[in-house]
C-alpha cells in the first residue's frame, strides 16, 4: 500500500473513549424554522417535540436549539430579556422541560444555546442602568463610558455595521458590539459573572446536556478600550486582531463555566462559536480547563478544492491534538449561505453537497448538521423584500442570513409544506421535490444518504473519533482510512476534481454520493462524489 508519511489524528486521550462529545453528530434547530405546532408561522417547542421521531431516524446523537428565551426579537432570539424563561412565542417552561425529557427518551441530548456577551436592552438589568445615574451599580453591569466630547469613547464598529455605541439622554454612551438593542455585560463585574454561573445552572438543572456559547470570543475587552485605528473593522473578524475580540482574558471566564459544568454527571458541555485570527488561537478555546469543542470556521469556509481542504483538515486535526480536543466539522449554520448554494448551486451544488457530507462524516472527530441540509436545501435568494429582517442587512455590503433560515419543507404539494399553517418566511413551491415525505422512501434521495451514512457512522468502529491516515491518490482527490488499533478500516475517497478519477479498490463499497462503476480493482469516480468501502486502502492507479 502506498502512503503519504503524514498521519494526522484528532489527539483522543487514553479511557476517552466514552466521552459521547468527542465523536457525536449534532444537529442544529433553528427552532423558529422547524415545525410550527401553534399556527401563527413561527416554530416552537412543541414543534421540535413533536418531530423527535423524525431525528431519532435520522440517526444524531444530540440537538443544538438556538434561543428560545424570553426576547424582543431584535436579533432573533440573540437578545436576551429574561434567560430562565421560554418567549411565548416558542412555548412555556414546561414545553421545555417536556421536550428534554421526552428527547432523552429517544436517545438523543439537547445543547442550548447561552448568550453571554450581550442582553437585550430590555433586560431588567439595563432598564435599571436606564433609570440609574452615572456611576451606579446598575450601570457598571454593562459597558457604559463617557464619550471624547460629542464623540464615542472609541472607534469601535457594531458587527452589523456603524458604531458600536449608542449615547444616553445623560450624554453617557453604552457599547453593543452588535445591534444597539443588544448592550454588552461587562464581564469585569463579578456580579454579571455570579449570575452567568447561575444561568448555567438553572438550565443544567433542568437537564441539558450543555450550551453552545454565543460569541464566545467576545465578552472580554482590552484594558482602556483602545481605538482600532481602521474602519470595515467587521471584515476583519477572524483574520485580525481586535481589542474587543479574543482577547487572552475571555478563557478565565470559559475555565470558570468548565467548572460548572464538570461539577454534573453526565459528560454535560460547552461549545465555543468563537472567531480567531489564526487556528493556534482558536484552539485555546478547547485546552483540557476550558470548553469541549468550538465550531471550525475554518473548515466550513474551505474552497471545493482538494488542496486547500486537505489542508484545513490537517491544520485542524493538528491543532486538535495539541489540546487534546476532538476536531469538529460543520457545512452550514443559520449565519452563513447554505452549502449547496455555495458550492455552485442547483445540480452542481447538491453533487458537491452529497460528497461533502460523507466527506464530513468521515472525518476523525464531531460533526454538525444544519437542518435541512440531510434534503439538500439550497439558499433562498429571491425573498420578497417585506419579509426580510435579519439586522445584518444593515451592514451595506451584506444580503443578511435570511435565505438560509427558511423553514423546513415537511410533506404536501404547496408550501407551508406541512410547517404549520403558514411560515413566517416563505418556501419555494420547488421545494415540493425536496420535503421529507417525498425523499423518505426514495433510496436515491440525499434524506437517504444521510440516514445511511450516520448508521453506517454509528456501526462501523473505525469512524467517529480516532486516526486518519493520508493516502496517495490522483490529483483533485482526498484519499484516507480510518482504522482501528484491531485492524478493521474504512476508507474514503473524494474526487473533487473535474475529470473522472480511477481508485485503487481493494475492499467492499459501503456507500457513494453518486453512482459508480466498479470492477475487481478499481472504482471509477465521477467528478464530485465521495466513495466509503471496507478493506484495504490502496495507492494511487
Amino acid at each position: 500500500m502506498t502512503q503519504d508519511t503524514l498521519a494526522a489524528s484528532s489527539g483522543s486521550p487514553a479511557g476517552d473513549a466514552a466521552r459521547w462529545w468527542r465523536d457525536a453528530v449534532i444537529y442544529q434547530v433553528y427552532v423558529r424554522s422547524f415545525a410550527d405546532s401553534g399556527g401563527d408561522g413561527v416554530g416552537d417547542l412543541p414543534g421540535v417535540r413533536s418531530r423527535l421521531p423524525y431525528l431519532a431516524r435520522l440517526g444524531v446523537d444530540a440537538l443544538w436549539l438556538t434561543p428560545f428565551y424570553v426576547s424582543p426579537m431584535a436579533d432573533f432570539g440573540y437578545d436576551v430579556a429574561d434567560y430562565r424563561d421560554v418567549d411565548p412565542m416558542f412555548g412555556t417552561l414546561a414545553d421545555a422541560r417536556e421536550l428534554i425529557e421526552d428527547a432523552h427518551a429517544h436517545g438523543l441530548r439537547i445543547i442550548v444555546d447561552v448568550v453571554p456577551n450581550h442582553t437585550s436592552d430590555r433586560h431588567a438589568w439595563f432598564q435599571a442602568a436606564l433609570a440609574a445615574p452615572p456611576g451606579s451599580p446598575e450601570r457598571a453591569r454593562y459597558i457604559i463610558r463617557d464619550g471624547r466630547g460629542d464623540a464615542p469613547p472609541n472607534d469601535w464598529e457594531s458587527v452589523f455595521g456603524g458604531p458600536a455605541w449608542t449615547r444616553l439622554p445623560d450624554g453617557q454612551w453604552y457599547l453593543h458590539l452588535f445591534a444597539p438593542e443588544q448592550p454588552d455585560l461587562n464581564w469585569e463585574n463579578p456580579e454579571v459573572q455570579d449570575e452567568f454561573d447561575d444561568i448555567l445552572r438553572f438550565w443544567l438543572d433542568l437537564g441539558v446536556d450543555g450550551f453552545r456559547v454565543d460569541v464566545a470570543h467576545g465578552m472580554a475587552k482590552a484594558p482602556g478600550l483602545p481605538d482600532v485605528g481602521r474602519a470595515g473593522q467587521a471584515e476583519m473578524l477572524g483574520t485580525a486582531v481586535l481589542p474587543y475580540f479574543d482577547q487572552d482574558a475571555v478563557h478565565e471566564i470559559h475555565r470558570r463555566w468548565r467548572r460548572v459544568l464538570d461539577s454534573y454527571p453526565g459528560e454535560r458541555i460547552g461549545v465555543a462559536e468563537a472567531w480567531a485570527p489564526t487556528p493556534e488561537r482558536l484552539a485555546h478555546y478547547t485546552r483540557p480547563d476550558e470548553l469541549h469543542q468550538a465550531f471550525n470556521f475554518h473548515y466550513l469556509t474551505a474552497p471545493w478544492e482538494a488542496p486547500a481542504m486537505r489542508e484545513v483538515i490537517e491544520e485542524s486535526l493538528r491543532l486538535a491534538a495539541e489540546v487534546g480536543a476532538p476536531a469538529t466539522w460543520v457545512l452550514s449554520n443559520h449565519d452563513v449561505k447554505r452549502h449547496v448554494t455555495r458550492y455552485g448551486d442547483g445540480e452542481r451544488g447538491l453533487r458537491r453537497a452529497r460528497a461533502a457530507a460523507l466527506l464530513t462524516l468521515a472525518l476523525p472527530g464531531s460533526a454538525y448538521v444544519y437542518q435541512g441540509e440531510e434534503l439538500g436545501l439550497p439558499e433562498v435568494l429571491d425573498l420578497p423584500e417585506e419579509f426580510l429582517q435579519d439586522p445584518q442587512r444593515a451592514r451595506a455590503d451584506d444580503a443578511g442570513r435570511d435565505g438560509c433560515r427558511v423553514p423546513l419543507p415537511w410533506e404536501g404539494e404547496e408550501p407551508p409544506f406541512g410547517f404549520g399553517a403558514t411560515s413566517w418566511l416563505p418556501m419555494p413551491p420547488s421545494w415540493r421535490a425536496l420535503t421529507v415525505a417525498a425523499q423518505t422512501d426514495d433510496p436515491g434521495s440525499i434524506l437517504s444518504l444521510y440516514r445511511d451514512a450516520l448508521r453506517v457512522r454509528r456501526e462501523h468502529p473505525a469512524l467517529g473519533d480516532g486516526p486518519l491516515r493520508w493516502l496517495v491518490g490522483p490529483p483533485g482527490t482526498l484519499f484516507f482510512t480510518r482504522e482501528t488499533p484491531d485492524g478493521q478500516t474504512l476508507t474514503c475517497a473524494v474526487n473533487m476534481g473535474t475529470r473522472t478519477a480511477r481508485i485503487p479498490l481493494n475492499g467492499t463499497p459501503l456507500l457513494s454520493s453518486a453512482p459508480i462503476q466498479t470492477d475487481a480493482t478499481c472504482a471509477v469516480l465521477p467528478p464530485d462524489t465521495t466513495l466509503w468501502w471496507t478493506g484495504d486502502g490502496g495507492g494511487a492507479a
